[in-house]
Order: structure tokens, then sequence, then C-alpha cells
């Protein structure tokens, strides 16, 4: 059975009291040693939400066979001047994507930065930071963070 945690902990989650209930499968895949079957689990919605963002902004728009609509397009970037449009482009094409499929996260910030060094090492490559929040917890902030190239 869920409750609400009411004590004065920093992150106010649900915690769940049956320890054999899990959210989603933990990624990368590895075998699990526990009771959640073949493959380790996540415990809270939190950790499922923080894996489910990272493969949405790891997954290139059209790369799934049948969900042509799922992923972001980041990778067509790599190679362009970084420009203050290049950098809204980016920004407003995540905000969209996680508004379809992500409804229940509310983005607070999204940050972009690109590498554009002399030397081979690093050059073009695109670093996405995303601030969040749930909608069921909106004082709670969470961050993840991808990158692209090299």
């Amino acid at each position: 059975m869920a409750v609400i945690d009411t004590s004065k902990t920093k992150k106010p989650y649900v915690v769940d009291r049956d320890t054999n209930s899990f959210v989603g499968i933990d990624l990368p895949l590895h075998r699990s040693s526990g009771p959640e079957g073949n493959f380790a689990c996540t415990d809270t919605v939190r950790d499922a939400v923080i894996i489910n963002i990272k493969n949405l902004l790891q997954t290139e728009l059209k790369e799934r066979v049948f969900q042509p609509t799922l992923g972001v397009k980041l990778r067509q970037f790599l190679f362009e001047p970084y420009t203050d449009e290049v950098k809204a482009t980016i920004q407003d094409s995540i905000i969209r994507t996680f508004e379809y499929w992500l409804p229940f996260v509310t983005i607070k910030t999204v940050e972009t930065d690109m590498a554009q060094y002399d030397n081979d090492e690093g050059k073009n490559t695109l670093k996405v930071n995303v601030v969040f929040a749930l909608k069921n917890t909106p004082t709670v902030l969470e961050s993840v963070t991808v990158q692209y190239g090299a």
C-alpha cells in the first residue's frame, strides 16, 4: 500500500510498503539477483522517469519503426554552427516532445551547450541538461544530462 511520506525529509515521494512492487525496468539492462525477475527494475517513479527522459532524449526522431513520432531531432545539430537560433530550436523541440510523450513532467529549464574545439577531441559535442519536476510534486526538482557526439 502506497502512502505519502509526511516526515521532514527533503524529497517527499510516495513510499511503497510492498517491496515486491516495481515501476519499470532499469536501464541499461542487467541481471537481477533480487525478487524483480530476470532484469533489475526501478523502485520509484522518480527513477523510472529519469530513465524515460534519458531514453527519449537519446532516441532520434523516426528511429523507432512503429513509433515514428517518438524521439527528438538532436543529432542533426552536431555539425551546425551553434547559434542562438539553433539553441532555441533545440529547446523548443525538447519541450514539445516532452509535452506529448511525458505529459506528467513539468520542464523547468532546458540548457544546451555545444563544444566547438579546435582539436579533434570533444569537437562537435552537444550537451543537454533538462531540469524537471513531476506534476504531482512540483517543488521537487531533478535534472538529467545527456551528451551527444564524441
